[in-house]
């Protein structure tokens, strides 16, 4: 199983450069798995489209609407980030050797606490989940 993390929607739902490998990528994963952390920030991506010009509202509602669908069909497993992935990444950032992020941390969280390999399409991620054990596949153009 799979967990799937924002770079990959997002790549996968608006035209990107890396939206064709995300998409043969996606044929390959027999249980997509996302969190709503993943759902919080697919709205994030889109709203930052739209203020730098690259989507008009309609287009970025036509998008969430997809995945909304697509949500609500089932495509993807959905698991939690609780308080044991909350303790995970607080403990990994306070080791002070990453770029990790808050998010980002938890994406990783949420794929280790649930025995999951992360599928992502950020090089730094892959790169702090390689350092931290976090089974991973970097998506690269």
């Amino acid at each position: 199983m799979t967990y799937l993390d924002t770079s990959v929607l997002a790549a996968y739902y608006c035209p990107e450069k890396l939206s064709n490998s995300v998409e043969k990528a996606l044929h390959k994963v027999r249980q997509p798995t996302i969190s709503q952390l993943v759902e919080l920030e697919l709205c994030s991506a889109l709203a930052i489209k739209i203020r730098t010009g690259q989507f008009d509202a309609p287009s970025a509602g036509i998008v969430l609407g997809r995945f909304r669908v697509h949500v609500a069909d089932g495509r993807y497993r959905f698991v939690e980030i609780a308080s044991r992935e909350y303790d995970i990444a607080r403990d990994w950032l306070a080791r002070f050797d990453t770029l990790l992020r808050a998010p980002d941390a938890l994406h990783l969280a949420a794929a280790f606490a649930n025995g999951l390999e992360l599928l992502t399409a950020d090089h730094g991620l892959a790169e702090s989940a390689g350092r931290l054990g976090v089974k991973c596949k970097l998506i690269n153009a």
